[in-house]
């Protein structure tokens, strides 16, 4: 089987330090913005968790599951700190890959 594309993992928050969720997806924008605009009952719609804090990108779907899978049992702590290594103020990541 062959797979070819891109492949994200990415965590969202409701604020600095908040609520976290770690997804994975084929279309980042698209995935985020679903998020965002609530179109989906789940966690992220419960919790207002819409804020793209953080995401890597992946050319293999085994390798993003594999990174998504470890990162949800990573420690609140290690997750943080993923964060605020390359976003310290915890800005939202989607206006600039969407072109707001």
């Amino acid at each position: 089987m062959t797979v070819s594309g891109q492949y994200y993992i990415y965590l969202l928050a409701n604020r600095k330090h908040g609520t976290l969720y770690v997804g994975m997806t084929n279309d980042l924008i698209r995935r985020v913005y679903e998020h965002k605009s609530d179109c989906i009952e789940g966690f992220t719609k419960k919790y207002a968790v819409h804020r793209l804090v953080y995401y890597e990108v992946f050319a293999d779907p085994y390798n993003a599951i594999s990174r998504e899978k470890a990162l949800k049992s990573w420690k609140r702590e290690w997750k943080i700190a993923l964060v605020e290594k390359g976003n310290p103020e915890w800005v939202d990541l989607y206006d600039s890959l969407s072109g707001l």
